[in-house]
């Protein structure tokens, strides 16, 4: 049965990258406006460039909105930010790009924070070009857990894997020294809980990744494995996680013995994304431990191929899909684990029917 009540924020992303093209393969797609109602924050006459050059989708006309109050269902919405005057070059970075990239993300995320719409999917930005443009972050995640609050986690998932980073975009150089056992014994609590409330995951199962080759060797190869990780997994155990590793990366990715666990904590940026990227080309980034929903497709703007007509949309497709789940999943999960002794005490004594129960349903 379809469903359009949850409205869907969609960034349009670097202005001279692949994503104008993947929101407008999407969204041709009349079903997705009967999963959710689309709001793409983006720039008309940049969506109108693109379209003319995709002939293999049909125009789409959108619902041109000022803000999100005016979007309508079962239509791709438009909200219009950022200059009319912006000039696209395709295939390459320039601070124009990045301005109009910034704007729609920040009229999206002001947004999202005030309940407007109910979670955002962002297209790819290129990061250098929008350090030069003025933005003060290094990615996604962090720019949301700058506005909404709380310790971002970056998650990779797809039907097959996830994979969650204890470091996200750091140097090499930096990892070792930006670990301690409280923060993986943190990232781990954290992580199971994203796997509950977020993922519908019962009592999750974590591999935990060794830093050093061979797990250390025994300390012939790094010694964080003995001195941070192992403790760490033990305490993380201890409260209640059920915990497994250090593990070398290569046994454990190789062999396929990640599909035992319900997750995969690496301790680095290229440790968790290349077997990640290699195994799930079409997965989903997800931005956990925030107070509302953001996920993106798995890949960069492709400056190679814009303007092709061969940038692949499953990504983003799956991003909106995973934005959708999560939404739903969160709601019912803080329904049913919400006051259960307040429940009891209110019922006790009398018997209980099932039109004396809450609806689980979540609120869309």
């Amino acid at each position: 049965m379809s469903d359009n009540r949850l409205k869907i924020g969609i960034t349009q992303g670097d202005a001279n990258g692949i994503g104008w093209e993947i929101i407008l393969k999407t969204f041709s797609d009349v079903a997705m406006t009967e999963i959710c109602t689309p709001v793409v924050y983006g720039t008309k006459h940049i969506a109108e460039f693109y379209a003319a050059r995709l002939h293999e989708v049909e125009p789409m006309q959108f619902n041109v909105c000022a803000t999100a109050v005016e979007v309508k269902r079962g239509r791709v919405n438009l909200i219009e930010c950022g200059a009319q005057d912006a000039r696209v070059d395709m295939g390459h970075a320039t601070v124009d790009g990045a301005k109009v990239a910034i704007v729609a993300l920040e009229r999206a995320a002001a947004d999202l924070r005030e309940g407007a719409i109910d979670a955002v999917v962002t297209a790819p930005i290129d990061k250098e070009a929008m350090q030069k443009a003025g933005f003060g972050f290094t990615g996604h995640t962090e720019y949301f857990a700058s506005v909404l609050g709380g310790g971002a986690m970056m998650i990779m998932c797809s039907d097959l894997l996830r994979v969650a980073l204890m470091t996200v975009h750091i140097p090499v150089e930096k990892v070792a020294e930006s670990l301690s056992k409280e923060k993986i014994v943190d990232a781990l609590k954290a992580l199971r809980l994203t796997l509950k409330r977020d993922f519908e995951v019962v009592e999750p199962r974590i591999a935990v990744l060794a830093l050093n080759p061979h797990a250390g060797d025994g300390g012939l190869l790094g010694s964080q494995e003995e001195s941070i990780i192992r403790p760490a997994v033990l305490e993380a155990c201890e409260a209640g996680v059920l915990a497994f590793g250090p593990l070398a990366a290569d046994g454990l990715f190789a062999s396929g013995a990640y599909r035992k666990y319900d997750a995969v904590l690496a301790m680095y940026h290229d440790q968790g994304l290349a077997p990640f990227k290699t195994l799930s080309p079409e997965g989903v980034n997800f931005s956990a431990g925030l107070s509302k929903v953001r996920t993106s497709p798995d890949h960069g703007v492709a400056y190679d191929i814009v303007g092709k007509g061969v940038a692949d949309a499953q990504s983003m497709r799956n991003a909106v899909y995973a934005a959708i789940d999560i939404v739903r999943h969160r709601a019912a999960y803080d329904v049913w684990s919400s006051n259960p002794l307040q429940r009891f005490e209110r019922d006790k004594g009398r018997d209980v029917s099932a039109k004396d129960l809450p609806d689980t349903e979540p609120e869309d």
